[in-house]
């Protein structure tokens, strides 16, 4: 399959959870919260030179490129596993008009097994993202618990404590925020976001995200 053809399978597939368009890169940041979202999630692609309505207008300079290692070297920590692929395609196939070979970059992002994958800002802060449908959405602080305990080599136990009790109690037949939840059990907040991850690790609890927010729980 040549280029054009591989890229339009791909255009064809739209937007969705894997896979996202980004039309121009004037800001390495920006683009590492997409790395971070594929990291934290299931991985996906990113199809850079490509508008929203799918058509290939390509890259502009090396200067974008150097930007897309950027994202993925200086502004994720730590670093996510990102492979870059480079495909041309004739000035017909970029509806534009154009003259000149159109250069396409696709970002294939590993899922990381060494999560949070944070996107960095100037000033050092790090926000780690999840992917959602087409979005990325800044992580719950259940979401970077979940992830520090997977990485706990000695594992986790849950035992059926009167915490525990309080917060299945909470839960029980409601979908709640975590602010809703802190309230509910009268619980430290800190302890809510633990148990409440503990929960989910063992399959009592979930989460989901509707009315953009974070909702929980019971299976």
């Amino acid at each position: 399959m040549d280029d054009r053809r591989y890229l339009q399978s791909l255009i064809n597939e739209g937007e969705h959870q894997q896979q996202d368009f980004k039309y121009r890169v004037s800001d390495a940041q920006k683009l590492a919260k997409s790395v971070s979202a594929f990291a934290n999630t299931d991985g996906g692609r990113l199809l850079i030179g490509v508008r929203d309505d799918g058509h290939m207008s390509g890259v502009r300079d090396e200067e974008e490129i150097y930007m897309m290692h950027q994202a993925a070297y200086r502004y994720c920590h730590p670093e996510a596993s990102i492979k870059f692929d480079t495909f041309h395609v004739s000035p017909s196939d970029t509806h534009d008009g154009s003259r000149g070979l159109r250069t396409i970059v696709v970002a294939t992002v590993s899922p990381s097994e060494k999560r949070p994958i944070c996107a960095v800002s100037d000033d050092g802060k790090q926000r780690a993202y999840i992917r959602i449908a087409d979005e990325n959405i800044v992580a719950s602080p259940v979401h970077l618990a979940i992830w520090r305990e997977s990485q706990n080599p000695q594992g986790s136990m849950m035992t059926y404590t009167d915490a525990v009790r309080k917060l299945i109690d909470a839960l029980h037949d409601q979908r709640l925020t975590l602010n809703q939840l802190v309230r509910r059990s009268t619980l430290p907040r800190q302890k809510v976001i633990t148990l409440l991850a503990r929960l989910i690790r063992f399959h009592v609890a979930q989460w989901e995200y509707a009315d953009q927010q974070f909702l929980f729980c019971l299976i």
